[in-house]
């Protein structure tokens, strides 16, 4: 599935790190990250498939994911929207590789994440189980 692509720019330094990379540490992480030349790849942690592939392109004040795709096969990914998958993408490369605290992002998720009618979960939940947690460095 062909995904609509950040608004982000990632600043030189934030592209530095997002090229080193992201590896679990812990069964409660679900996402390792790496780079071969600009592009990004997400896989699953637990089962190493593959999620997402967003490439960079180098613009003016730094760089932005010129396009990306999500895994779309019905036995290896939940069918969701491409809302749900562009915020996903963003929030694992902006919180997991990045560390940063992701606060809009993270409510975003948890919205396109439950349907409409049903109440709220647990604080946290949503995020737990799709995103998971970041071992510090």
């Amino acid at each position: 599935m062909t995904l609509l692509p950040a608004a982000r720019v990632w600043a030189d330094e934030e592209w530095e790190r997002i090229k080193l990379g992201y590896r679990a540490r812990s069964m409660d992480e679900k996402w390792n990250v790496f780079v071969d030349g600009n592009v990004a790849f997400l896989h699953r942690s637990w089962t190493g498939h593959a999620v997402f592939e967003a490439t960079f392109s180098r613009v003016d004040r730094g760089w932005r994911i010129s396009a990306a795709v999500a895994e779309s096969h019905p036995k290896r990914a939940a069918k969701v929207s491409p809302q749900l998958n562009r915020v996903l993408l963003e929030l694992v490369l902006s919180a997991i590789v990045l560390g940063e605290p992701g606060a809009d992002l993270r409510a975003e998720l948890v919205l396109l994440s439950r349907p409409d009618d049903h109440p709220a979960p647990p604080e946290g939940l949503i995020e737990h189980s799709i995103l998971g947690l970041r071992s510090e460095p």
